[in-house]
């Protein structure tokens, strides 16, 4: 395959240029979309801030990631149900800890507590919040994060 370099979201099905370079795709013979996209989070999308934390998002073709920045003291049923407007945070999360600790509790009563190198999925329907003094930095791959999470309705 040749090399045509870097594509930012979108970049790619419009062929227009971008920040991180040229967005491009390329249609193959056997009618095959062909698309290499690249961005960093070093320029994310957007920002949201929310009391207590952040999140910092990137919208890409077929992905939109968020990484959730919570400072100690931060709990979503005090400092993101006011924006969301809902009893329990109603977002699926696919997600990867990088730092810190936090505790999700289910509305219908399961509980667990995440730390530094954990995977997880936590479905709709549940509260959080940071243990300890530290922050604690998700990585979450669902998409429903990147694209509502902390949004006013």
């Amino acid at each position: 395959m040749e090399w045509w370099g870097w594509a930012a979201a979108g970049a790619a099905r419009e062929g227009r240029e971008t920040e991180t370079g040229p967005g491009r795709a390329v249609t193959r013979p056997e009618g095959r979309v062909v698309m290499f996209e690249v961005k960093t989070l070093d320029k994310p999308d957007e920002r949201r801030d929310f009391p207590r934390g952040h999140l910092e998002a990137v919208h890409m073709s077929g992905l939109d990631f968020a990484v959730g920045t919570f400072e100690p003291g931060w709990r979503w049923s005090e400092s993101v149900a006011p924006i969301a407007g809902t009893k329990s945070c109603q977002v699926h999360h696919n997600g990867y800890v990088v730092q810190g600790r936090m505790r999700i509790t289910m509305d219908e009563g399961g509980e667990g507590e995440l730390g530094p190198g954990d995977i997880f999925v936590v479905t709709p329907g549940h509260d959080a919040w940071v243990v300890g003094d530290e922050q604690c930095v998700v990585y979450d791959f669902a998409g429903d994060m990147a694209k509502d999470y902390a949004k006013g309705k």
